[in-house]
């Protein structure tokens, strides 16, 4: 049975975070470009999974003693497919709690995820982090 690339994005928000983790792990080209927003508290370019992982998922994790990001919807086309929803988190050093919209718009090849660019309302997560 053939995987859509709408099933493949879906399969890394869609159960628990160790599942989502793992699809996406699974996911990721070798040479993937993953993009997150200027602006953000996790600007910047990384290539690899394991520049993503430290760069941008241990980051998250060190800071937030909560967080999630939950879709609301998706749309396909060919090899792109968009995810929009929202991110919830708490921040651990300030307690504060936030909600960002975002979107996450990615490209497959073969199955495998080659680049992924977010765009995010970062300013609800910039707060939430000040003291």
């Amino acid at each position: 049975m053939t995987t859509s690339n709408l099933d493949t994005i879906a399969a890394t928000y869609e159960g628990s975070p160790e599942d989502n983790a793992r699809h996406l792990m699974a996911a990721l080209a070798p040479e993937v470009l993953w993009i997150e927003a200027a602006g953000s508290p996790y600007a910047g370019q990384y290539v690899g999974a394991a520049q993503i992982v430290e760069g941008v998922f241990a980051r998250i994790g060190s800071d937030w003693a909560v967080f999630s990001a939950q879709v609301h919807t998706y749309l396909a086309d060919g090899d792109r497919v968009a995810a929009f929803g929202r991110y919830t988190g708490t921040h651990r050093a300030s307690g504060k709690a936030m909600v960002a919209s975002f979107s996450h718009l990615y490209q497959l090849r073969d199955g495998q995820i080659i680049r992924m660019e977010q765009v995010v309302d970062s300013a609800p997560m910039l707060q939430a982090m000040q003291p």
